[in-house]
């Protein structure tokens, strides 16, 4: 079915949605669609010995993007890879610690920061490109190539906090008391992220998210000054160089100011997190061109009554019914799915496009 004004009969489902058209069934993906819930992805996890390793094997992180598109049929495969390593390629030297995470030296005054640049950046997420070229090549011809990036608040967190944290006080309290410092560090983060996804484009991503997973520590002003006005840097300056390729912002857990950053930043996706009421995002999240919302499935409704799940993902496509909407979840595939309630979910979706199960 080709949009509106476009005769091109074969555009994606995804690329097609985030043009503003509304199709048939939602498109589907989900984040963290590759990881370890699936037994392939840890008989592949196991060969290597560290998680960055896996990152930095084209071979192996192509097997592991490809693994949810082969067993569900999914419209869009996202880069497998980790939103640190554009802090590791800018010189902050992370490790993922087993059982603990990601951990990195603090960032806290300007010696941290003067020994951060962009040298070396393109060399050494060469790795990196090499996956997004070999997996344009290898996809079915229906489905969508995202790459993506984590956006700088959130990279920032972890590169001042050191760690992850539920609150992330560390780097709040910097960004307070050393305002220009913290301003120094955001606008080194939004030129290496829009490199970055640069580079993702000409290797062949046909679509890109942001990941802004700790936007919702955030009160207002600091939201403003430090996810929605970098972020809309980004967007803009990807926009002005590519303006093909839609970008889909995920600024996680910022509540009422989805409406502040759906007018101020211009992506053709706005993607949802679990605690947006759908009905509300549907009525108050609109714009011209219409934005197309991806959503928001709770990641523990694949852990209750396959029944059930089928119902809520019901109820979600018949509140995004009138408008374009990718289907998705509202934060990342938890390592105890299991797989068979993927592929519920994901069967649904395709074979009976949003129609009420018995």
């Amino acid at each position: 079915m080709a949009a509106s004004g476009d005769s091109t009969p074969t555009r994606k489902a995804l690329l097609a949605a985030l043009a503003g058209e509304k199709r048939a069934r939602p498109p589907v993906w989900l984040m963290r669609q590759a990881g370890r819930y699936l037994p392939e992805y840890r008989a592949v996890r196991a060969q290597v010995g560290s998680f960055l390793e896996l990152c930095y094997t084209p071979e192996l992180a192509v097997e592991v993007t490809l693994q949810p598109i082969r067993r569900y049929g999914l419209d869009a495969a996202i880069l497998f890879s980790d939103i640190l390593v554009v802090p590791d390629a800018l010189g902050a030297e992370v490790r993922f610690v087993e059982g603990e995470g990601p951990q990195l030296t603090p960032l806290r005054d300007e010696a941290a920061l003067a020994r951060l640049g962009l040298a070396r950046f393109h060399e050494h997420l060469a790795p990196v490109y090499e996956t997004v070229r070999r997996l344009a090549a290898a996809l079915p011809r229906e489905v969508t190539l995202i790459g993506f990036s984590g956006a700088p608040w959130t990279l920032a967190a972890y590169m001042v906090e050191g760690s992850g944290s539920k609150e992330f006080f560390a780097t709040r309290r910097l960004a307070r008391q050393e305002p220009r410092l913290f301003a120094r560090l955001i606008d080194l983060l939004i030129e290496a992220v829009v490199l970055y996804l640069e580079r993702q484009i000409e290797a062949g991503a046909e679509a890109l998210q942001l990941f802004d997973s700790w936007a919702g520590v955030l009160p207002e002003p600091e939201l403003r000054r430090w996810c929605i006005e970098p972020t809309r840097r980004i967007v803009e300056a990807l926009r002005a160089r590519h303006p093909e390729v839609p970008v889909i912002a995920f600024p996680r857990g910022i509540g009422a100011s989805y409406l502040s950053f759906a007018r101020e930043v211009p992506v053709q996706g706005l993607s949802l997190d679990t605690t947006v009421p759908v009905a509300w995002a549907a009525r108050e999240l609109r714009s011209d061109p219409p934005l197309c919302l991806q959503g928001n499935l709770d990641p523990a409704a694949l852990l209750g009554n396959p029944d059930d799940l089928v119902r809520e993902a019901e109820r979600i496509v018949a509140a995004y019914g009138d408008r374009p909407f990718v289907f998705n979840l509202g934060h990342g595939v938890s390592q105890e799915t299991p797989p068979e309630a993927v592929a519920r979910l994901v069967d649904y979706l395709k074979s009976t496009g949003g129609c009420a199960i018995e």
